[in-house]
């Protein structure tokens, strides 16, 4: 299995913490998948929503591809995710508790489809940021200092 990485919404993990994750495919036209091979992909703001038993993936910028002319598609269009019913169902159960909701965490190609890992979200609080921010923060410190002992020896 060859997977290649496009794209990671380096925002999410910070604002949210992710309860689950999911690998699901996605519904693109022609144009929109070799958009995506060039990473002109944006995730940064996106979101999925159930509606009607499936899932749709909003507010995901994939410019239009510059050689494709009358079959380019609006770069904000409403994409349909690929799932399982079951997931689908498991999804709507964590959507229905508050504070849940589903973000795309990257975009990514495995065997020449394109995938979306999609996270089951709650979002942070101000001070659950700082933490993190001060963990990553010491982490960084303490890896400094170990490269600056072996340098010494």
């Amino acid at each position: 299995m060859k997977t290649k990485s496009i794209t990671i919404n380096k925002k999410a993990r910070f604002e949210y913490s992710i309860e689950e994750t999911y690998e699901v495919g996605i519904e693109l036209k022609g144009t929109e998948v070799k958009s995506v091979r060039q990473v002109k992909i944006n995730i940064k703001d996106g979101y999925a929503r159930v509606e009607n038993g499936e899932v749709f993936l909003h507010n995901v910028h994939i410019s239009p591809y510059e050689k494709g002319n009358i079959y380019n598609v609006d770069p904000l269009r409403v994409r349909k995710l690929l799932l399982h019913k079951r997931e689908i169902r498991k999804l709507i159960g964590y959507i229905q508790q508050k504070g849940y909701s589903l973000i795309p965490l990257s975009v990514y190609l495995k065997n020449g489809k394109v995938k979306i890992l999609l996270g089951i979200a709650v979002g942070k609080k101000q001070y659950d940021k700082r933490q993190d921010m001060a963990k990553k923060d010491s982490q960084r410190r303490i890896a400094k200092e170990l490269r600056d002992r072996q340098k010494n020896y």
